[in-house]
């Protein structure tokens, strides 16, 4: 177990704002008051405005990104100061409403409950629900599912389901999964070679999924290997385009690249773009050379399938 109130109290969080800062505004919304789980809106605008449902008519319509943070299924949430900041330059250059998903977390709550969760906010979306509270200028037939690390994976759960299911008026027309994290019971060679890696390590990884999964559970659980032996066939789910992001020096490397190799063989549309020097999450690092790069591909993806119709 872990000591909730000291890591929540670890993170640095920041408030929402309807005034802009930064070109955005921002608002935590509920997406199910009986589950406690949330969202954090951030809305482009100018300076002077303030965050509303009803923003000035003549402005265009904006494609949404549902953006699904990481921290092991464990950790981190959408204000913590990183997600914060990387969602409100997102939502500012793409310019996009980003819809960033609080899910409830491991130990306390296991599989699948960060998937039901995070599923939470697209079935909230798809109901009137949200009339309230979403800036009308957002347009929900052009969504793409975003998550880094854990959220990468969980992108992937709930992306298949969508597939499945009649959300309109949602469309979603891409998925974008940031160093996902998948694993196995096997070792991978980036496992055995990156020990030193920084930010995330075997020994790490094996406590969030032993911490997530089902306590009878081994890595080789569909949750965690995507095309495992337990794994579900997904070759007759019709998935939207999918961008997988890779970083050298990330030890889940191996597991990332078996998933693209997955995608490929089960007929889905898939790209993979490979950072050299890249770290564990170091889109996050705003600043970095890596990460303006990184946030230019993943224009180009969402530009390129989120084109008005």
């Amino acid at each position: 177990m872990i000591n909730r109130f000291l890591a929540d109290f670890l993170e640095i969080k920041v408030p929402a704002s309807k005034t802009p800062s930064n070109g955005v505004a921002s608002k935590n919304v509920t997406v199910d008051s009986s589950t406690g789980v949330w969202a954090r809106i951030f809305y482009p605008c100018s300076e002077g405005e303030v965050y509303t449902k009803n923003p000035d008519a003549t402005k265009k319509k904006l494609p949404v990104v549902i953006y699904v943070h990481g921290g092991g299924f464990t950790f981190l949430c959408p204000n913590f100061l990183l997600y914060d900041k990387f969602c409100r330059t997102l939502a500012r250059d793409m310019p996009c409403i980003v819809i960033s998903v609080h899910y409830r977390r491991s130990p306390e709550h296991r599989y699948p409950t960060a998937y039901d969760d995070s599923y939470a906010a697209l079935k909230w979306l798809q109901s009137t629900d949200q009339l309230h509270d979403l800036p009308c200028t957002a347009d929900l037939s052009r969504c793409v599912l975003m998550g880094d690390s854990a959220g990468g994976n969980i992108v992937h759960h709930i992306g298949c389901k969508a597939a499945t299911e009649d959300l309109k008026p949602l469309s979603i027309r891409g998925h974008v999964l940031i160093q996902p994290f998948f694993g196995g019971q096997e070792r991978t060679p980036s496992e055995i070679l990156l020990i030193n890696a920084p930010i995330v390590s075997v020994e790490q990884a094996d406590w969030h999924w032993k911490a997530y999964l089902p306590p009878d559970a081994d890595r080789d659980h569909p949750a965690s290997n995507i095309f495992g032996p337990h794994a579900a066939d997904i070759s007759g789910i019709s998935l939207p385009p999918t961008l997988v992001t890779v970083g050298e020096l990330d030890m889940l490397q191996d597991w990332q690249l078996r998933y693209v190799k997955g995608l490929q063989k089960a007929g889905k549309k898939v790209g993979m773009l490979f950072y050299e020097g890249g770290i564990h999450c170091f889109h996050l690092l705003l600043h970095d050379n890596l990460a303006k790069q990184f946030r230019l591909d993943v224009f180009n993806f969402i530009q390129e399938h989120c084109q008005c119709d």
